[in-house]
């Protein structure tokens, strides 16, 4: 496997104009092609590039065998006050995750608290996306997810029975970056493992494992095996309950019914997603809380380090401090990926990656 691919910087405005022109190819009408190639290139911005501009082919390929609908009638099937369901009638998932976090802070600002889950939905991205969009708000956003592809077997088990199943917060600050967790409940996401093979480079061991349990570094072969979850036992279970949680109450697919959309171009995947909103107003004011958070942010950062340690993070730091520097510079992406975009946008007659923003 090479590792001397030196990396393209593209910048964001041209990046997302690409995504648009081939979304809108594929069909999607145009206020939604814009959307959601908003949502990818932030992802690519803040770093998750697993989930970014490298998931359009996979977009346009699913969107084309008719596996998403390009014109759904999303709809709330279930409510109350602090609560929603919204069927995403298989339209894509960024749109439809989108629209039940706006329910959500709506239902939030009245309620104190809401949760609005969605059924009917497809991949929609990395979760932080979602989690950082009620912090705008001064609330807090917690989400789950189940994934698009079961890749973890239960615990001792080989039968992938469950997916990644990401969770993610978002905490408002007030003069620092807000606090954002984003994590799958496997060691890796499945995003980083596909971006691996992208750039040629091998997985750390502890990733992945075959099915004789031994330790799997090749990402071109992560068909041969799964994932670990995180912290043994303790990631199997989260995995469980997350699934059960975004996918199961909502009526969306979970275990066996998850449906691999790395494999199935065509087939409805009924994914399931949620978010919990917070609204800082119902508890006290905001500003105070947001001040606490700066003071343990800073605490934290401060505190004595291990040795060789040059520096204590805080969740969100690192993507916060990216976001700003790739959409200064450009953000990178690996020259495998932009040769494979450059033929497909031959393929989809649209104007490739190197054309002006639009």
């Amino acid at each position: 496997m090479t590792t001397d691919n030196k990396p393209v910087l593209v910048q964001a405005g041209r990046l997302a104009g690409f995504i648009d022109r081939s979304l809108q190819a594929a069909g999607l009408p145009a206020a939604d092609a814009a959307k959601v190639a908003g949502l990818m290139t932030e992802a690519d911005l803040q770093g998750s590039d697993g989930h970014g501009v490298i998931r359009l082919p996979q977009y346009v390929k699913r969107i084309r065998a008719g596996g998403i609908n390009t014109r759904p009638d999303m709809r709330v099937v279930s409510e109350r006050p602090g609560m929603a369901v919204i069927d995403g009638d298989n339209g894509m998932g960024h749109l439809v995750v989108s629209r039940a976090v706006e329910l959500a802070i709506d239902k939030a600002a009245a309620s104190g608290v809401a949760w609005v889950g969605t059924r009917g939905s497809n991949h929609a991205g990395p979760a932080s996306l979602y989690a950082r969009m009620p912090v705008r708000h001064d609330m807090i956003g917690l989400y789950f997810a189940v994934g698009s592809a079961n890749h973890l077997p239960p615990w001792g088990g080989i039968d992938m029975l469950l997916s990644t199943n990401p969770i993610a917060a978002g905490i408002p600050a007030g003069h620092e970056p807000p606090v954002v967790l984003d994590m799958a409940t496997t060691v890796a996401a499945y995003g980083k493992v596909k971006s691996k093979a992208k750039r040629g480079e091998p997985m750390p061991e502890g990733w992945m494992i075959d099915r004789e349990g031994r330790p799997l570094l090749d990402p071109t072969r992560a068909h041969e095996g799964f994932l670990l979850p995180i912290g043994g036992y303790k990631g199997y279970g989260l995995a469980l309950i997350v699934g059960l949680l975004a996918g199961t109450l909502q009526g969306a697919a979970m275990g066996r019914d998850v449906v691999d959309f790395n494999k199935d171009h065509a087939t409805v995947t009924n994914t399931g997603q949620a978010i919990l909103v917070i609204d800082l107003k119902a508890f006290g004011d905001p500003a105070a809380f947001k001040t606490s958070v700066d003071r343990l942010v800073r605490d934290l950062r401060a505190s004595e380090r291990l040795p060789g340690v040059d520096r204590i993070w805080v969740p969100g730091e690192q993507s916060h401090a990216r976001r700003e520097a790739y959409a200064r510079d450009g953000i990178p992406l690996a020259a495998e990926l932009v040769a494979e975009l450059r033929d497909l946008a031959r393929q989809w007659d649209v104007a490739p990656l190197e054309a002006a923003a639009s």
